[in-house]
């Protein structure tokens, strides 16, 4: 199985299963994602999303692609492009439990996500230069948003290579811990993040990223929407009433 799925209650975990390549990202392996994402079981609130063998995903799987011509290329990058969005904004929060090599498409992946967690293995790494090509899962934007187009570039042109305390302190993960500790933290915060109310999760993962792009007025206007939209649902009153009475809420 390319993608293993195991549901537990609220959380669903997809264990990336290409060991003997590093989980390179192959077509198959991007449309069980995919799938995932498009349907996701019913009563699922959060995802973990990792590797198996050690390495979180070493990116494209260059055997797929030494024959694709220009206009086959462009039609690929787009399906990674429709892939990632869906990863970012089906609604569903999603924490990266990130170990050895998030390279290339392995981290435009993981920089898709809303949790990152690193192991001390985790290596960051963008060698599209060293290859010959381009970036084309969303890099450009993703994670340029995260480091700035000026590091990026230098970080294509030289193939540099970040660890895990240098990827926390850019940003790349928002937690560094050491080797097989990131399943059990992931976990953690899976469980605390399936536990919030849906509306205010799929809140903070449709709008923020979108708010932070637009001018400033608008920006404002939007979160003002969302305020609105989500301080008057039941799950706001039940949140509210919980906090009063000393108890944890107990969302719809």
């Amino acid at each position: 199985m390319i993608l293993k799925t195991e549901i537990d209650g609220p959380i669903a975990t997809l264990t990336m299963n290409r060991p003997e390549k590093r989980n390179a990202m192959c077509d198959a392996l991007l449309a069980a994602i995919d799938g995932f994402f498009s349907a996701p079981p019913e009563g699922v609130r959060a995802v973990i999303l990792t590797g198996e063998g050690g390495h979180f995903c070493s990116g494209l799987d260059l055997s797929e692609h030494v024959a694709r011509n220009a206009e086959d290329t462009m039609r690929h990058s787009r399906g990674w492009h429709r892939v990632m969005e869906r990863v970012e904004f089906s609604g569903l929060p999603v924490v990266s439990a990130m170990a050895g090599a998030v390279i290339g498409g392995g981290l435009e992946l993981a920089s898709a996500t809303h949790v990152r967690i690193a192991e001390a293995s985790t290596i960051f790494q963008l060698p599209e230069g060293m290859r010959g090509i381009f970036v084309g899962g969303g890099a450009t934007v993703n994670v340029a948003r995260i480091i700035g187009a000026d590091r990026m570039r230098e970080m294509m042109l030289t193939g540099r290579r970040y660890d895990a305390d240098e990827g926390l302190r850019l940003g790349l993960a928002h937690y560094s811990v050491g080797d097989g500790e990131a399943m059990p933290l992931a976990r953690k915060l899976a469980g605390k993040i399936a536990g919030n109310a849906q509306l205010s999760n799929d809140m903070m993962i449709q709008a923020i990223s979108r708010i932070s792009e637009m001018p400033r007025a608008e920006g404002f206007f939007t979160e003002s929407l969302c305020a609105a939209i989500s301080q008057t649902s039941a799950d706001a009153e039940e949140g509210l009433r919980a906090f009063l009475e000393k108890r944890p809420p107990v969302f719809r």
